[in-house]
């Protein structure tokens, strides 16, 4: 579950980290505009105003500098919601969801990534680490709800988190369904309610 990513952040770092947070950025606009099969390395070095060999010695290959990205990503993206109450918090993910898959960047980006995915080996494994480190972080949400007793013991946690964007998913990829408000809430009360069944256990 992609999660919005907070505003002109750079960290500091010297010129390395500079270089990369430039490369970084033009492979994103790279990839979101001419997809994963369009992602050339060289073309990256001029969006971003560096040397070809820098990106070349640096990453080598469009499947690394994705998966580069994705890290990257999964370590800017925003902290879940703690609002006290698990309806509320998924919901909040799941709108989350819905806005980042629908923005005109960031939605292409992920089809790309996810396209990356499919047939690259290092991509593949970096959309792996980048969703369990969202659905942790945003696992927080039911453990909690299973400590103040909204939810059975034993509830999977990452489970119900991962309910809650897969239908989402299917949308953007699959049916071509509206994504929008109404179909993030619906996302997240069938998650919850699967959840209060005891169907996530």
């Amino acid at each position: 579950m992609p999660d919005a990513v907070q505003p002109g952040a750079v960290r500091p770092g010297g010129r390395t980290a500079r270089v990369r947070e430039a490369v970084l950025q033009a492979a994103g606009d790279v990839l979101a505009e001419n997809g994963f099969h369009g992602l050339d390395l060289g073309e990256v070095a001029r969006v971003a105003g560096v040397g070809k060999t820098t990106v070349y010695r640096r990453w080598g290959s469009p499947g690394a500098l994705a998966a580069d990205l994705l890290q990257d990503m999964a370590e800017r993206s925003l902290p879940r919601s703690r609002h006290g109450d698990v309806a509320r918090d998924l919901r909040d993910n799941a709108r989350l969801v819905v806005r980042t898959l629908t923005d005109p960047r960031q939605g292409r980006l992920f089809k790309a990534l996810i396209a990356a995915a499919l047939c690259d080996e290092q991509a593949a494994g970096a959309l792996r680490r980048f969703y369990a480190v969202r659905v942790g972080e945003w696992a927080g949400c039911v453990t909690d709800a299973v400590e103040r007793g909204e939810l059975p013991p034993g509830t999977d946690a990452r489970r119900v988190i991962a309910a809650v964007s897969a239908p989402l998913y299917y949308a953007l990829l699959n049916t071509g369904e509206p994504l929008d408000e109404a179909a993030a809430d619906r996302a997240a009360a069938a998650a919850l309610a699967a959840a209060r069944a005891g169907v996530m256990r």
